[in-house]
């Protein structure tokens, strides 16, 4: 690149997208990470980066700090999410052939506590205006703004799709349950994540857009996201960097709203009684939580977490959750970047197991899965190191305009029990099934 990195942000009137941000959702190449309506949403590209390895969190980091400390910036907002973004998505393995990558969107627009924004990025040499900003976002969005999805979408006639196995069948994905809950009875790991894929193919075609927006309604309380080819809608925050201010969301612990069907009491005091009163979803809530806190400590000057887990509620299942907070320290002179905070935090316990290097090699031994960038971290940051990463759950990548691979994967300690695990990821596939109108 020779030419200079340059951007505008200016003020816009949030009241002109009562939608929010799944408004805005009306192409399938857009970028978007949103919640509760809050978000950004990108159009376009002006750079790209790519990675593969062990290294690919920092080496995206160097040039990302490169790229922006070069900048001409000019923010008439200076919130967090202004000025120069980019949107991410990293493969969860290090040895994983998918290239992780970060891109920087020509136009974004941000909507959070009650401002919204609009961005502008570029390597041209032409000026910019607030006016060339609006003309620019305008031929983006080509049509006027789409009104988001509504629960209605529910009742739609199902959509005719067909559902394949993956890399492996039902049948052999259960017997690496049991193989992995034997390895954790020799002692050698207290903890093994694995996970499965399915590929749904719909003939009628798939729209990235339509399946963001489904799920950002239906999925309000988790952050939904589309990175190139992948989405889905997170429950579990990796990380949030805000200033100095670092927090996670860790989840560990499921159970299927469908299971308390016919059940005695409240659906909530059934989960309350399944998962808060099971030695099992304790035992592996308490695995994960440690796993975050103990390798958040060397960046952080305090930290508060949740001395018990709360029930989150979800359309589909129930999760035993837990908040982190966190105050940084400087490290070598400044504050770490939330892109610095994730290599030191992935793979957590969450996601893969512990001992990390344990599971993560029995995971590459049974699952004959090439997980991409399924339970890797996705998200954006800012100029400022500031950024929001999610783990890539509850999602899809669209592998082609009619087929879309969905993953789902489930946390095996010594009690677990294999056709029960085959049974918790039918109930994890579920938000990407119901987003492409197949019933399940």
């Amino acid at each position: 690149m020779t030419s200079t990195f340059r951007t505008l942000t200016v003020p816009l009137d949030a009241a002109s997208f009562p939608g929010g941000v799944p408004s805005l959702m009306v192409r399938d190449d857009l970028l978007c990470w949103t919640r509760r309506e809050a978000g950004l949403v990108g159009f376009g590209e002006v750079a790209r980066f790519t990675a593969t390895g062990p290294e690919r969190f920092l080496e995206a980091d160097i040039w990302w700090r490169h790229l922006v400390i070069e900048a001409e910036i000019e923010d008439r907002v200076e919130w967090p999410g202004t000025g120069p973004v980019a949107f991410g998505s990293f493969a969860f393995s290090k040895t994983s052939a998918h290239a992780s990558r970060l891109i920087v969107p020509e136009i974004i627009v941000g909507l959070r506590d009650g401002k919204a924004w609009l961005t502008q990025l570029t390597f041209d040499d032409a000026d910019l205006t607030e006016a060339g900003a609006r003309a620019a976002l305008e031929r983006w969005l080509g049509a006027p703004v789409v009104p988001p999805a509504t629960a209605a979408g529910a009742d739609a006639a199902p959509v005719e799709a067909t559902l394949s196995t993956g890399s492996l069948s039902e049948a052999e994905w259960m017997t690496a349950v049991a193989a992995g809950v034997a390895e954790i009875r020799t002692g050698e790991l207290e903890k093994l994540v694995l996970a499965r894929d399915i590929v749904a193919t719909v003939p009628a075609g798939v729209s990235a857009a339509e399946i963001l927006r489904q799920l950002a309604v239906r999925y309000r309380e988790c952050w939904t996201y589309g990175v190139d080819g992948l989405v889905g809608a997170t429950p579990e925050m990796l990380i949030q960097v805000e200033g100095r201010t670092a927090q996670a969301r860790v989840l560990a612990g499921t159970l299927d709203r469908r299971d308390a069907d016919g059940m005695a009491g409240s659906p909530l005091e059934f989960a309350e009684r399944v998962l808060a009163g099971s030695e099992k979803q304790r035992h592996e809530h308490n695995i994960a939580i440690q796993s975050l806190t103990t390798q958040l400590a060397p960046f952080s000057e305090a930290m508060n977490a949740h001395s018990e887990p709360f029930i989150l509620e979800l359309p589909n299942v129930w999760h035993l959750a837990s908040d982190v907070k966190a105050e940084l320290a400087e490290v070598e002179g400044h504050v770490p970047t939330s892109l610095a905070l994730i290599n030191a935090l992935h793979p957590t316990a969450a996601v893969c197991g512990t001992p990390t290097t344990v599971a993560g090699a029995l995971i590459r031994k049974l699952e004959h899965l090439d997980r991409g960038p399924y339970a890797g971290p996705v998200g954006w940051l800012d100029a400022a190191g500031n950024g929001e990463w999610g783990i890539a759950l509850r999602g899809a990548v669209i592998e082609s305009p009619a087929t879309v691979r969905l993953y789902a994967g489930c946390g095996i300690v010594e009690g677990s029990v294999p056709d029960m695990e085959l049974a918790e990821t039918w109930a994890k596939f579920r938000p990407m099934l119901e987003s492409l109108g197949i019933g399940s």
